[in-house]
């Protein structure tokens, strides 16, 4: 087991927003973590990372628990948080913000980030600030490989992204995903977590309500209803 976490609580000020979220990553697999606006996706992520510290419960990564740990440290362990904004260095050219994360122990390279990403070895030139959003999105997953990660998340990825380039970082995640690195993904397009995921978790409140392995949660029309909404894919 990459990552195991039990009873996991956050909160924001005096605002409970996670209330005892068990989840499991395996080795090899990608996890979404699904949910309506404020279900507490996005803190779940950022308690996991160390980012935000849980007042309770366990995160076990790689058989350590992390739970308290400095994030610098939870990241430095292998265990990489590609957040929202994307946290590109407008100023530095795409090879200086590449290169600037890379590890001589990753298995990763420059050359293989290129093999996935070849938009950006067009652009490696280019600063941050004159590549449009989805290719930034391209530049931050590739630097966090340069990291050496042990496990991937990614937070909401492809939002507001033209379908074209959402087909292009889907087929770049699935390549991702073949060398056995693990995901676990929060994403609004729900097409886009049942082309990637292996298994899904659904959060209501701050807790986990319905968790299913692809296959079904496809066919659960009701949960999807109940949970996700008519037509609302996170």
């Amino acid at each position: 087991m990459v990552l195991e976490v039990h009873d996991l609580h956050a909160y924001y000020g005096k605002s409970h927003v996670l209330q005892g979220v068990s989840m499991e990553v395996r080795a090899g697999e990608v996890v979404t973590l699904l949910g309506r606006n404020g279900a507490g996706k996005t803190t779940t992520l950022r308690s996991i990372a160390g980012s935000l510290t849980p007042p309770q419960g366990k995160v076990i990564f790689e058989g350590r628990d992390v739970a308290r740990s400095e994030a610098y440290r939870i990241a430095a362990g292998g265990l990489c948080l590609v957040p929202e904004h994307r946290g590109i260095f407008s100023l530095l050219s795409v090879e200086e913000n590449l290169t600037i994360a890379m590890r001589k122990r990753s298995p990763w390279q420059l050359a293989d980030v290129y093999r996935i990403f070849p938009r950006l070895k067009e652009r490696r030139k280019n600063g941050g600030a004159r590549l449009s959003g989805g290719e930034q999105q391209m530049l931050a997953i590739a630097r966090a490989l340069l990291n050496d990660p042990k496990l991937l998340m990614l937070d909401e990825p492809v939002e507001g992204l033209a379908p074209v380039i959402v087909e292009e970082i889907v087929d770049q995640l699935k390549q991702v995903s073949a060398t056995g690195m693990p995901i676990v993904l929060v994403e609004q397009n729900l097409e886009v977590c049942c082309q990637l995921a292996d298994r899904h978790y659904i959060l209501e409140q701050g807790r986990v309500v319905y968790t299913a392995d692809n296959a079904a949660f496809v066919d659960d029309h009701a949960a999807k209803d109940r949970y996700l909404g008519v037509n609302v894919a996170a």
